[in-house]
């Protein structure tokens, strides 16, 4: 599959106040495609609508082969299986150890042994830069960077080749911010993963 992603003619609207109209866009696979600018612009929106947390109002969009637009329930379950997402403010979940966060997915949505997933784990733990020692640590004992790295390792839990990433440096300091990207990078190669990130950040 040459691209992953297609975007056509898609608008998008509330009420009266129109926030895409006539958007195109095509990711290869492969790639980092940034979608940039101001707050408020329509950039999340439209990674929501990439995600099927939101529809589009006209157009189409296909990930995967998937036309979004028709999609059925099996199908649309088994699509999300194949990306992970990074959000914004890392969305871990405060009684969960980062380890049970990081498993959670697997949990879910695999048949997957409790010793094959805690291996998972201690490597996703691994890859993105974290200790061993921090997979017992609780979201709330942790830095804004390793919240970061830990939802990270949580959206590569089940080995998606698809990544979306909703402002990742967003918070970080400016040394933080520019590791992570590296981080992105690195992964990006080291797993053959084609990344869609939301950013107001031009240096990312």
């Amino acid at each position: 599959m040459k691209n992953i992603i297609e975007i056509r003619d898609v608008k998008t609207a509330f009420g009266d106040r129109i926030i895409h109209n006539g958007i195109n866009i095509t990711v290869p696979k492969g790639s980092i495609y940034g979608l940039l600018g101001p707050s408020g612009c329509g950039k999340t929106t439209l990674l929501r609508e990439m995600v099927m947390l939101q529809d589009i109002c006209a157009g189409e969009i296909e990930i995967l082969g998937y036309m979004l637009s028709n999609i059925g329930y099996y199908d649309s379950m088994q699509l999300r299986k194949r990306w992970g997402v990074l959000f914004q403010a890392g969305a871990l979940f405060s009684s969960l150890s980062l380890k049970e966060n990081i498993a959670l997915p697997l949990v879910e949505y695999s048949d997957l042994s409790q010793e094959m997933i805690n291996e998972i784990v201690a490597f996703k733990i691994s890859i993105v830069g974290l200790k061993a020692s921090d997979a017992n640590l609780y979201p709330s004992q942790i830095s804004g960077g390793m919240k970061k790295k830990a939802a990270l390792a949580r959206a590569l839990a089940m080995d998606p080749k698809l990544l979306f990433l909703d402002e990742p440096t967003s918070g970080l300091d400016p040394i933080s911010a520019r590791e992570f990207d590296a981080l992105i990078l690195k992964l990006r190669d080291l797993l053959g993963l084609t990344i869609v990130m939301v950013s107001h950040d031009l240096q990312s």
